[in-house]
């Protein structure tokens, strides 16, 4: 009995599995900045990105070392990105279909989850460093 040769799609190949060096580089560049623009489309992502606005400036003024503020501002980055991959997450679910199913019911709440738990450790953070600011001086 032969092997059975290994399954190739049948729909077009990625472009992009093809490029080498520097044009693997600029696409891929360009497919994030497409994320972006898709991710503001999202209220949650821009209201996160709106607040990055005010915080990642105050990370600077509350921070006392370049450790405490990498640790401010990386909290409110990781918000950033959790939000992306949830929509990321979603946006796939909703492609398969409309339908309710309680896988896609929970991969939407797991990464909704993913968010919240990633608002908390920032909340948590800067709260910390605001309390001993305000109160260690």
């Amino acid at each position: 009995m032969k092997p059975m040769p290994p399954h190739r799609p049948s729909g077009p190949v990625n472009p992009q599995k093809a490029r080498k060096g520097f044009a693997r580089i600029w696409h891929a560049g360009g497919y994030s900045v497409a994320g972006l623009r898709a991710g503001w489309h999202e209220k949650a992502f821009r209201q996160e990105a709106l607040a990055a606005a005010v915080l990642l400036p105050a990370s600077l003024w509350l921070g006392n070392s370049w450790v405490e503020v990498a640790l401010l501002a990386g909290s409110v980055w990781l918000v950033m990105v959790v939000e992306l991959l949830n929509t990321g997450i979603e946006s796939a679910i909703d492609r398969v279909g409309p339908e309710w199913h309680a896988l896609s019911k929970r991969a939407k709440d797991m990464g909704s989850a993913a968010v919240l738990m990633a608002l908390l450790l920032c909340a948590a953070i800067w709260g910390t460093a605001l309390y001993q600011k305000v109160f260690n001086g």
